[in-house]
C-alpha cells in the first residue's frame, strides 16, 4: 500500500541479504556464507549492501526501510550512510500494539509447511479445527484446509520465544524512537485495530 501510495520500494534487509547472497557480489558472498552459518550478518554488510541498493535508479525518490535500524547503533550508522549521500530519514511510522495483543496474535499462528499457508486459531482457524475439554484447540485437531496436513507452530510463534522477542524489542529497538523523535519525524500509529483505520492512519501520518 505505501509502496503504491508513494511510488518509492519497500527495502526489506532479509530480502537484500538473501538477493545479494545470490547475484554473487562481494558483500553478497560474506552475507551468504554467515547466513549458512547460521549467524547474524554484521552491521558494516547489511549498511553495504543498503548502499549498493539504494544506488539503484528505482530508490532515486526515496525508499522505504523495514527490518532495519534495529539498534541504536544501526540508526547512526544508517545516518552516517544517508548523510554521505545527502539524505537523511524523513518519516518513522511507529506500529503500536500492546504486548498482550501481539501474543494473542502471533502464538495463535500456525501453518502449512508445504505451502507456507498461514491460520489463526481466532482469525482465520482451520476448517478442521476442535475444542478439547477445557475450551482450547485441539492440536491435532489444525490440519490444512486444501491437503489436510498436520500444521504447525513456528519455534519464535510460542510464548517462550515470544516473551524474548518483545524483551529485545523494548531494549534495543524501542530507543531507536527516541533518537529520531527530536528530529520530528516520529509518527505513532495504533496497529491494533483493523487493517483499514489502520492504513488510513498511515497514509495520513505519510502526507504530513
Amino acid at each position: 500500500m505505501i509502496e503504491k501510495l508513494l511510488r518509492i520500494p519497500i527495502l526489506s534487509t532479509g530480502d537484500m541479504l538473501r538477493a545479494a547472497a545470490a547475484t554473487g557480489t562481494l558483500l553478497g558472498l560474506q552475507a551468504k556464507g554467515i547466513m549458512a552459518a547460521g549467524g547474524l550478518v554484521d552491521n558494516v554488510i547489511v549498511i553495504g549492501i543498503i548502499k549498493e541498493r539504494i544506488a539503484n535508479a528505482d530508490c532515486a525518490k526515496g525508499f522505504i526501510l523495514d527490518g532495519f535500524p534495529r539498534t541504536i547503533v544501526q540508526a547512526k550508522a544508517l545516518d552516517d550512510l544517508l548523510e554521505s549521500q545527502g539524505l537523511h530519514v524523513t518519516k518513522v511510522i511507529e506500529l503500536d500494539v500492546p504486548d498482550d495483543a501481539l501474543e494473542e496474535r502471533i502464538c495463535g499462528r500456525w501453518v502449512h509447511p508445504g505451502s507456507g499457508r498461514s491460520y489463526h486459531i481466532r482469525a482465520a482457524p482451520p476448517k478442521s479445527l476442535q475444542l478439547d475439554s477445557s475450551g482450547n484447540p485441539d492440536k491435532e485437531s489444525l490440519k490444512d484446509d486444501i491437503t489436510s496436513d498436520l500444521l504447525v507452530q513456528r519455534a519464535d510463534d510460542t510464548k517462550e520465544a515470544l516473551a524474548k522477542r518483545l524483551t529485545s524489542y523494548h531494549n534495543e529497538t524501542m530507543p531507536i524512537l527516541e533518537h529520531y523523535r527530536p528530529r520530528g519525524v516520529v509518527t505513532k500509529v495504533n496497529a491494533n485495530q483493523s487493517i483499514h483505520v489502520i492504513r488510513e492512519e498511515i497514509e495520513k501520518a505519510l502526507q504530513h
